[in-house]
């Protein structure tokens, strides 16, 4: 087949690629700063990362084992990888930098949480077991299902591009980093990173990428309370760090805004916007739903989604309480931001946490911290990799394939594309350098952009019968420009909003074509809709009950965040 020859040979000119800067790498180990020691720790956990993933490996048979692990993983692993998607280098070096340092930041990052509690109420409610009981691995699957190949192709390729964007974006960010705290050149630490995660992907596959984020969670939760440790303890102690952390950064919660003044971190559209792009994220984006659908049953893809819905919390007020322990060291050190690498004539706050790092930890510590770096960027790279190796083969490539392809075939077919995507997304880091600054700070507009629209269209198929491919598509495109427009020509309608906008007006002109006869919807539309389908599902737990909590907790971290300045 043509395409497995395509992808045999990039497969060839990567590992060539790879061979040329492994001998580079040779060469710029030999000027680093770095310990021995700190080799050791950072150069033992990579190698143990490939060791475990070809263990894992293990029992393949399908392209099944390879992209849901055989349907035979736990609620609390999955959970916890989810988490560790989610907490990318962006969290543990943006956020306390904006908590640090921002000019309007502060702990109002906190809200970003707001939503999550009761975004997974609905996702366990109404959608993941809805999938679920459809046995798809590709989301996209479902459109098809539903309306037809257009508009499953449409989003998949939509997803893909992107995804693999963002992936560029993270790889560069992070080598970045890597570079600096190492002494690498950028071009070993991307190719580094790429390759490791790379390989151990390629060969464990969904149950690789889920244990390792485990693991990675573990190692990265670990650093930053080492940091937040050594941090406090240099500062004086817990109430020195407090009373040296400037006040007005203390507030958790604003009010005042209504997000439609340019203030993107105001309650009432974190909260409503978040609600509208968690749903979309996890339950319409593959990278999160290929993981809940990997589950043993029902009541465990529920249980992973309820165990993130609490812990998510607890995970942003720790490293944004790095960012409030870094800002008293600052504030108690003023000579901190002489250390701070200058970009464009700049400080870069974004590296106050690994100067920090290298200026103050002990010696084999530093490789702790460095695997943490690591394990934030790989953990996001992963699931990225697996879901875009997922979506090509079931959406793209299987449908046109004109005889079937065995168990075996798919299974290699799956690992192919995971190499061919790292090697795109690899590539990716090396293009956006000129633009990455913007791109970083404009990362969660790029996603809102999307998110509202997609989410549309999977509740046109979901909620309603009447509504075409036509409609669908229509209505994604109307959504997307418009939240493109809001972007370009409306700056003061915060990014959150989008999400809002973007699917309230995908639903609106799917329901207006539909009523007005522009779009028909297939005639049987039976397990398809929510209304339509007999799911016949059996739950062991009783989930309103989980409900219930999610409701409080979600209450409580109102609560929290609308009272940190006074509990601080």
């Amino acid at each position: 087949m043509k395409f497995f020859q395509f992808v045999d040979d990039q497969l060839k000119q990567f590992i060539r690629i790879i061979i040329e800067f492994a001998e580079v790498a040779v060469d710029s180990i030999h000027s680093v700063s770095l310990s021995g020691l700190d080799w050791f720790v950072i150069g033992a956990y990579l190698l143990a990362m490939i060791a475990l993933s070809a263990r894992l490996a293990k029992g393949q048979k399908n392209a099944k084992d390879y992209y849901l692990g055989g349907n035979n993983l736990k609620a609390f692993p999955i959970a916890i990888s989810t988490m560790a998607t989610q907490c990318s280098t962006t969290s543990i070096l943006g956020a306390p930098a904006f908590v640090a340092f921002s000019m309007s930041g502060g702990l109002y990052w906190l809200q970003y949480e707001l939503a999550i509690p009761f975004a997974m109420i609905f996702l366990m409610a109404f959608i993941l077991p809805f999938y679920r009981n459809l046995g798809i691995i590709s989301v996209y699957e479902y459109l098809e299902r539903r309306f037809d190949r257009r508009v499953r192709v449409i989003l998949s390729i939509f997803f893909q591009v992107m995804r693999a964007f963002a992936a560029g974006v993270i790889i560069y960010g992070i080598s970045i980093v890597i570079s600096y705290c190492t002494g690498l050149s950028f071009v070993v630490a991307v190719v580094l990173l790429g390759v490791i995660t790379v390989v151990y992907d390629f060969l464990g596959g969904m149950k690789a990428v889920i244990v390792s984020d485990v693991i990675q969670m573990i190692v990265l939760y670990v650093s930053i309370l080492i940091t937040i440790f050594i941090a406090v303890d240099l500062c004086g102690g817990l109430t020195a760090t407090l009373a040296a952390f400037d006040d007005s950064r203390k507030v958790g919660t604003n009010y005042l805004s209504s997000g439609f003044d340019g203030n993107s971190f105001g309650f009432w559209p974190m909260m409503f916007g978040g609600f509208f792009l968690y749903i979309s994220y996890y339950g319409c984006d593959q990278t999160q739903v290929q993981r809940e659908l990997s589950t043993q049953s029902v009541d465990d893809t529920n249980l992973s989604l309820f165990i993130n819905g609490i812990l998510r919390f607890p995970l942003a007020l720790t490293y944004c309480f790095l960012g409030v322990c870094i800002g008293a060291f600052a504030t108690l050190h003023p000579d901190f931001f002489d250390l701070l690498p200058v970009e464009n004539g700049t400080k870069n706050l974004n590296m106050a946490v690994p100067v920090f790092v290298l200026k103050h930890f002990p010696v084999g510590v530093i490789g702790v911290f460095l695997v943490g770096l690591f394990s934030a960027a790989m953990s996001s790279l992963d699931s990225t990799l697996n879901s875009l190796s997922a979506t090509s083969l079931q959406d793209l490539i299987l449908p046109l394939t004109k005889k079937p392809m065995s168990e075996k075939q798919q299974l290699w077919a799956s690992k192919l594309l995971t190499v061919f995507w790292g090697a795109v997304c690899t590539g990716f880091s090396f293009g956006v350098g000129g633009i990455s600054d913007s791109v970083v700070v404009s990362i969660n507009k790029i996603g809102s952009l999307a998110s509202g629209p997609i989410l549309g269209v999977f509740l046109l198929g979901l909620l309603t019968t009447r509504v075409g491919s036509r409609g669908a598509i229509c209505g994604f495109l109307v959504g997307f420009a418009l939240n493109l427009g809001l972007w370009l020509f409306v700056p003061l309608v915060a990014w959150p909003w989008w999400n809002v906008v973007g699917c309230l007006s995908c639903l609106a002109v799917g329901l207006l074509m539909a009523s007005l006869g522009l779009t028909q919807a297939r005639k049987n539309l039976k397990d398809v809709t929510i209304f339509t389908a007999n799911m016949n599902l059996v739950y062991q737990r009783n989930w309103p009950r989980y409900y219930w909590v999610l409701g409080g907790w979600g209450l409580v971290i109102l609560a929290l965040s609308s009272s940190v300045e006074f509990l601080l």
